[in-house]
């Protein structure tokens, strides 16, 4: 590998959110790994000795019973769900200031784009698999999303 393209891929990777990069070539091998600094950042000035942040969170009871297999949860998706593809920060318009492409109550067809996931800096349209109605939109813009993912519901 010439000395510029190894420049060009060390300031790719640097740029990229990588965690974890290996190349290979005519017996050359490269291996490179970025990982991020994780900082505690304090919530409502509350540390603990050593001066780390903690985080103050209501606690929560659950009271009520578990729907068996055979009942239906009431928060339980009806429809066809679109699942994310990939992880990601999602995107609910094509620019910041433009409008989302659907909303809830939105007809759609099937190819139709209904977000965008960022992923490795590289723009993923998410589109629908199915004809109908956008019945719910289950993250919000900017969320980061994991592979897997419910991101809406047609019905």
């Amino acid at each position: 590998m010439e000395f510029e393209n190894l420049l060009k891929l060390i300031n790719t990777v640097s740029e990229s959110e990588l965690t974890q990069f290996s190349y290979k070539e005519n017996g050359l091998s490269i291996s490179m790994k970025k990982e991020k600094e994780q900082k505690l950042v304090p919530v409502n000035g509350i540390t603990d000795e050593s001066g780390v942040g903690l985080s103050v969170l209501p606690s929560v009871e659950f009271s009520g019973s578990v729907p068996s297999a055979g009942e239906k949860s009431s928060n339980q998706m009806e429809g066809n769900v679109i699942k994310s593809p990939l992880v990601g920060t999602f995107y609910s318009a094509p620019e910041p200031e433009a409008e989302p492409f659907v909303k809830v109550g939105d007809r759609v067809t099937k190819g139709q784009v209904l977000g965008i996931v960022e992923a490795m800096k590289l723009m993923n349209e998410i589109e629908s698999d199915y004809e109908g109605i956008v019945k719910q939109i289950l993250v919000s813009n900017e969320d980061v999303i994991e592979f897997g993912q419910p991101l809406f519901v047609i019905g």
